[in-house]
Formats: structure tokens, sequence, C-alpha cells
């Protein structure tokens, strides 16, 4: 009973936690908390005003707390001040970190934002092997010989035969007699997924706005994972030139340079084009950036290569335009102008942290 109540009180606090998490979504986003520590697939979250719980054992034997010497009122040695300050009378603030998987992370944003599933492309069905031994073979190694079965078809053979004594029922399997454990095979679903992160470190692009950036790939990566069992990611950094990096490098390299963002582009084609066939995976580029250009020329080819090479081997592609101090904005503008009507083609205006979560609603809400 004493188990099946702790059962029940650890399911009422998940759900008291998953609450305060659903309730609190967006302060958890834009605040960057939910991201503290990635450990075996987990996250530590802070939930504030949930009261620890206290046990005291036995009696207590002495008169009460603060015993030893010294006088009421005398500072603790190595201490300033007096040691007559008064008690406060604020009740005070707790926090219990809890860990809460990636995967119900996934699920909450999922119910928060309303986000549909996504229907891959690629294999529908492959032929793969189970993960338990429920099948019988005639051959296979003796670990995993099933002595049930083994001895019951060496019976059945005694028996059939008129070797078998009831007054002395003693059964010795032959070769033909063993039977082993097999793994079986059945179809399972398959989808695999690339997603392929684009950022200007150009010298518009402040800290926060990087930040901003780091907390929305997060998110979006927690869903894509939920949704694929094979997912690949991959970083470009681009100024006046694009480079691909790894993910600590694209979170922590510092802005400097021009920005030619067609340099990305014609990085994030070549790699699709070389890793990642549109007939087997699903690809996502998202590109996140103040708006600023070099020129109106290399917006032309940018608009060329995703009409012509990139949209018809994607998913869909989305761009993030961060607010900065420095940029124009008015990339986003091409863009829209560019591929108006296009379901393909998903822009979103990212003007402070607040705005991360309708940016990951646009992206991720159309289920492609």
């Amino acid at each position: 009973m004493s188990v099946r109540r702790i059962d029940q009180d650890h399911t009422r606090f998940r759900q008291i936690v998953r609450g305060r998490i659903k309730r609190d979504l967006k302060r958890f986003v834009s605040s960057g908390e939910l991201i503290g520590k990635q450990g075996q697939r987990y996250v530590t979250i802070p939930l504030p005003q949930i009261t620890l719980p206290r046990f005291r054992y036995g009696e207590n034997q002495k008169q009460g707390v603060g015993q030893g010497e010294g006088e009421n009122g005398q500072p603790v040695p190595g201490q300033d001040g007096d040691g007559q300050g008064q008690a406060g009378e604020e009740a005070g603030k707790h926090s219990l970190e809890v860990e809460v998987s990636l995967e119900d992370l996934a699920k909450i944003l999922g119910e928060e934002l309303e986000l549909p599933n996504i229907e891959p492309r690629g294999r529908k069905m492959l032929r793969a092997s189970a993960g338990r031994y429920t099948g019988i073979s005639r051959s296979g190694p003796m670990s995993l010989r099933h002595f049930k079965r083994t001895f019951r078809e060496a019976l059945k053979r005694q028996i059939a035969s008129g070797t078998y004594d009831p007054r002395n029922p003693i059964i010795v399997p032959i070769r033909d007699d063993l039977r082993f454990r097999s793994l079986q095979t059945r179809e399972v679903p398959q989808a695999s997924a690339a997603i392929v992160y684009m950022m200007d470190v150009s010298g518009s692009m402040g800290r926060e706005q990087k930040d901003i950036v780091r907390i929305e790939a997060f998110w979006i990566d927690t869903w894509l994972r939920h949704q694929y069992k094979n997912l690949q990611v991959h970083y470009i950094v681009h100024d006046a030139v694009a480079h691909e990096v790894d993910q600590h490098t694209f979170f922590h390299l510092r802005e400097s340079g021009g920005t030619k963002i067609s340099s990305a582009y014609e990085l994030c084609l070549q790699l699709v084009r070389d890793k990642y066939p549109a007939q087997e995976w699903n690809v996502y580029p998202f590109h996140f950036s103040d708006g600023d250009n070099w020129s109106t020329r290399d917006t032309e080819h940018c608009v060329s290569l995703l009409k012509d090479s990139l949209l018809p081997v994607c998913n869909q592609f989305c761009y993030g335009q961060v607010k900065s101090a420095y940029g124009s904005g008015q990339f986003k503008k091409d863009l829209d102008t560019a591929f108006r009507g296009d379901d393909k083609v998903v822009t979103t205006d990212i003007q402070d942290r607040d705005g991360i979560l309708p940016s990951i609603k646009s992206f991720l809400g159309k289920g492609r």
C-alpha cells in the first residue's frame, strides 16, 4: 500500500510540475532557464514557490537552536556588526530544481502551441529487427537455446518412435530437437531529418541577438527530435563568407565583418545535395539574421537560390529576423515580396525574447 501511495504522490508531483511549466512556459523560454543543463537528455529547471518538505526524526534532546558559547547579540567571530540586527518578517521564496526530459518538454511545447505532428517524406516503412527475441528458429548459438521448446520436441520424437518409458522418463535431445530464440523482423516507420541552422554573425548581430537564436534553436531542435528518430544537425555561420562550424562555435563566435547572405545559402545547398537526398530526408533550413544584406544584387541571388534549388529539396525554409539596433530589416521584406503565397517559405519578426514562442509556432505550426 505504501509503495502505491508513493507512486501516486510521485505522479501527482509530476502533474504539478508539468502544469507549472505549461503555465509559465513563456517566462521560462524568454529567460532561457530551461537550457541550463542537458546531460543525459534532461534539463534542470527551477520552479519557484514550491515549498520543500521537512522531515523531523525523534525528539529534540536540547533546549533549542543556537546552543553553544556566546551571549545574545554577540557578533559571530570574523563578522562585522554589533549583532543587534532585527529579524525579518517577510516570507522567503523557495526554489526547487526538478529534472524534466526533453521528450516531456517537446510534448508540453506541442500542447501549448498546438503544433501538429509532422508528416514526413522518405520511406514510410522499413524492415527492421525487433528489440525482443519473440521468434523460434532451428539454428542458432547455444546461448539462445530455448529449453522448453527443445524438451518438447525431444519428448514428441521419443513418443512417436516408441522409445519413451514413463517409468524411466529420461529425455535426451538430439540435434534435430534443438530450438533457439530468434529476432523477428517487422515493418517499422522510418523517417530521417536534417536541420541546417544558419546565423548572421556580422558586426550588427550582438550578444542579445545570438542568445535569442540560441534559445529558439534549442526549442526547434527539441520538437523535431520528438518527431524524428534520426536527426542530423548542422551549423553554418556567415558574415561576408560562410563556414560550417560545430555547435559551440555557432553559439559563441564573436560578431564581425559585413554581410553576404548568399554565401550561407550556397553552402547549405551544397551540404544538402552531398548528404541528404530529397527522396529520403526531411530537410529544414533555418536562417537567422537582423535583415541587413550587403547589396540588392545579393538579395536577388538569394531569392534565385531559394526558388530554383533549395525549396525543391527541403520541407520548409524558415527565416527569423532578429531585431537589432544596427540592422535595417530589409531582407524579410524582400523575402515576403518574392514568396508571397508560398507555404514553403515562412518568415518571422523576432522583436525580443517574448517573440520566440510566436516565431516557433509560425515555423512549426504547419506540420510540414
